[in-house]
């Protein structure tokens, strides 16, 4: 029988003396006496794909096939229309939830990799309902990487008789080129499997941030690498959107930890990384003070290898 978690809502003072008491029993997230050794600047390629097809495909449809795509998937059709400029934000949960506007999930329900999941193969069929042969001709092999060609997907999109098929491709190649664009021109098997849960109810934000905290991590300390995020999430989202499409939230309150964890573990597509949200409290307008970070540089991980399920 599964442990229920219950939510409970501290206010900001005792938080902060929380945070206080444990980063002097803990320490920070480095070993004692270490120094970082990052780079000053950091050259991040943020080469995306050509999203062209998708916007023409996107302008093509009628207001009755983006009603239904939207209540199937909520706004993220809106990602290959935003236009990218200097400004940047600090991604968090709550700023990539409103973009998207995914209300129809189950909030605490969350992508987990299958360790034993279907074949792409099989995967391809049921999405497609194209033959095992066709599915087979199309997969491919990229930097050893499995994954298929957009271009094999965008015929379907265009032409298939089952117009819920259109649909649901059109929204698996804004997943795969848009959000996570790891192959260019490709969507990768991870991005698949994950796709297929969707329809579960799971919620795609903690996904979509581990992966970004993921990709720019990586970056940071090569001092260079290309960025395998959604670009569009670090931009062009202002403070009246985030009013505006989420009345609801309370701008002041936070997940800052989990039973006993000090910080949040987020499980991505390839790997994990934990997240201490109390760091974006700047963006609330909040008193800012020094989270509890102990062990959290040790979270990161990726699903390769042997062990790696037991840090799930």
């Amino acid at each position: 029988m599964e442990e229920l978690i219950i939510p409970t809502t501290e206010k900001n003072a005792v938080v902060r003396d929380w945070s206080l008491k444990i980063q002097k029993e803990k320490g920070d997230s480095l070993v004692e006496g270490c120094i970082a050794n990052l780079p000053e600047y950091v050259t991040v390629n943020v080469r995306k794909n050509n999203l062209k097809d998708l916007v023409w495909i996107w302008n093509q449809w009628d207001s009755d096939t983006r009603g239904i795509f939207a209540e199937r998937y909520g706004d993220i059709a809106h990602l290959i229309t935003i236009n990218i400029d200097e400004r940047r934000y600090d991604p968090d949960y709550r700023r990539i939830h409103c973009l998207l506007r995914v209300d129809n999930v189950q909030p605490y329900k969350i992508y987990v990799k299958e360790p034993k999941p279907m074949t792409f193969k099989k995967k391809l069929v049921r999405l497609t309902d194209m033959t095992d042969t066709w599915a087979e001709k199309q997969i491919k092999k990229k930097n050893e990487t499995i994954c298929i060609p957009w271009s094999s997907l965008r015929d379907l999109v265009l032409n298939h008789p089952d117009m819920l098929k259109r649909v649901n491709l059109f929204a698996l190649a804004i997943y795969g080129l848009v959000i996570f664009p790891k192959v260019l021109g490709h969507l990768e098997v991870a991005v698949v499997d994950f796709f297929e849960r969707l329809k579960q109810g799971i919620n795609p934000v903690p996904t979509i941030l581990a992966e970004t905290f993921r990709s720019l991590s990586s970056c940071r300390r090569k001092g260079e690498g290309r960025f395998m995020g959604c670009e569009q999430l670090l931009n062009n989202l202002r403070a009246e959107d985030i009013t505006w499409r989420a009345p609801w939230i309370r701008p002041s309150v936070l997940l800052y930890r989990v039973r006993d964890q000090d910080w949040v573990s987020l499980l991505g597509l390839w790997g994990g990384v934990g997240y201490a949200p109390l760091l974006v409290q700047r963006q609330f307008s909040s008193r800012q003070f020094i989270p509890a970070t102990g062990v959290l540089a040790q979270s990161e991980f990726a699903f390769a290898g042997e062990g790696y399920m037991k840090r799930v």
